[in-house]
């Protein structure tokens, strides 16, 4: 950033020892928010007075020898969670309030420090993984403008590629952080459900969504996860408090990977483009040449996917209600909340009660192996436009065929981080996912971090959006 320090764990050193203001760090995300604003479009509300004197008030504690996990640092939080005084339209049209709190997890996030300077664009309810819409345009890949960032999470991943802020959070309902990550070239983290509040929702779509940061490199991303991870004491998940930052500097010793390329049965079916099966593997070859047991083996995924759209539909239409417009939205998205409406009652009650068997099921995995290793889609980023005017069912099967990898691990709760697998040969980025068991963010972090020491990845940025 104008030749500042440009990631989190950068940021956070500089500001400590002085080298520079958090007010130059803020005024600077600023500038390239703007900057970007017919290009990239990744904000819905950019808050650039507040953020200013949010900066100024943090320096004034730095000077003061105050110390805390991400003071004065400019961070970016997805528009589908509460920022006091802002509204949360979670993509759609309307004239939607300004929500009266804070969410758990922005409360967190300014315990820590952070300065957030705006809310990032997502689709309509965070249903599609492009992130475009009447509500604000379309949101652009910085690797390629003619290209979607993915969604839901599009507009956080298009500004973390783009350096407008160093980190940013998001959320995963059915890849909807890991699917973005792996179309711009960034670290994704899909953490354990409860990891993170979701509060005020003591869930969020019926328990399939979690929210999660994405950043450049891992020990950013586990910064952002150790600030934003915590508890609502009402909360229903509480999972055992872990290191996430402890964990990138750590060997995770010698570890036993499977390889899988098999989905999940959908009943439609799913071309793994070869480029994409290139990179996968060649992200296999070098976890074996760094000590680690790899083998091809398949997880038993079973009924996994009837499970999910109960749920999923089920919080669209929750959230249809929210809507102060209803006329204003899609027709894809009244249609998955009359789905939402009609399998709301024992279709919902029987697809939650199948995730413990699932987890027996697809767990049986992990007693072969600790980490599974698969594509984080199918297919490299589509072009802008490509699912816009799509019907329902259309948009329903181009989906899960461009993106059939990610989802079942948010009917089991469990974690997985989307790494990058590299460039196509059209210089479009595409990822992989290291998936493991509950609770188990600190091993995939720890050998998310010893593969990105081998492969630097932090290193190559979006040709327009060089890191100074």
């Amino acid at each position: 950033m104008s030749g500042g320090p440009t990631g989190l764990v950068g940021q956070v050193a500089a500001l400590a020892e002085g080298e520079v203001s958090s007010r130059r760090l803020v005024e600077e995300a600023l500038r390239r928010i703007e900057a970007t604003r017919s290009t990239l479009n990744a904000f819905r509300r950019v808050r650039a007075e507040a953020a200013l004197a949010e900066a100024d008030a943090a320096d004034r504690r730095l000077a003061a020898g105050e110390r805390a996990p991400l003071l004065g640092v400019p961070i970016a939080i997805k528009d589908d969670t509460d920022l006091a005084g802002e509204p949360t339209a979670f993509g759609c049209l309307g004239d939607f309030p300004p929500a009266p709190a804070d969410a758990q997890a922005v409360r967190r996030l300014r315990a820590a420090g952070a300065v957030i300077v705006g809310k990032t664009n997502t689709p309509e309810l965070g249903q599609w993984p492009f992130t475009e819409g009447p509500a604000f345009g379309a949101t652009r890949n910085p690797w390629d403008l003619e290209h979607t960032p993915g969604g839901s999470s599009g507009g956080a991943a298009a500004a973390v590629a783009a350096g407008l802020v160093p980190a940013a959070l998001g959320s995963d309902g059915a890849g909807s952080i890991r699917i973005p990550a792996a179309w711009t070239h960034l670290i994704g983290v899909k953490p354990q459900r409860g990891r993170i509040s979701t509060w005020p929702d003591p869930e969020s779509f019926y328990g399939i969504t979690c929210n999660g940061p994405l950043a450049r490199t891992v020990a950013d991303a586990a910064l952002l996860l150790s600030a934003a991870a915590g508890n609502h004491p009402d909360d229903p998940y509480q999972p055992p408090r872990i290191d996430p930052v402890g964990a990138v500097g750590r060997d995770p010793g010698r570890l036993r990977v499977a390889l899988s390329f098999r989905p999940a049965f959908t009943g439609l079916p799913s071309r793994l483009d070869p480029a994409v099966r290139t990179a996968v593997l060649h992200l296999a070859d070098r976890l074996a040449a760094l000590g680690h047991d790899v083998a091809e083996a398949d997880p038993r995924y079973g009924l996994v996917g009837p499970t999910l759209i109960p749920r999923g539909s089920a919080g669209v239409r929750d959230w249809v209600a929210r809507t102060p417009d209803p006329t204003l939205l899609d027709p894809r998205t009244h249609t998955a909340a009359r789905t939402g409406r009609l399998l709301g009652g024992r279709a919902l009650r029987l697809a939650r009660a199948a995730e413990v068997p699932l987890r027996r099921r697809v767990g049986a995995l992990f007693r072969r192996f600790d980490v599974l290793l698969t594509p984080t889609t199918a297919v490299p980023p589509p072009r802008v436009g490509s699912m816009l005017g799509l019907s329902g069912w259309d948009t329903d099967r181009t989906m899960i065929q461009a993106c059939p990898y990610a989802w079942p691990w948010n009917v089991l709760g469990w974690p997985g981080v989307n790494v990058p697998a590299g460039l196509t040969p059209d210089r479009l980025p595409v990822g992989a996912q290291l998936l493991g068991p509950a609770d188990s963010e600190p091993l995939l972090l720890s050998l998310a971090a010893q593969l990105e020491a081998d492969q630097r990845w932090g290193d190559l940025w979006p040709p327009d959006h060089p890191p100074a």
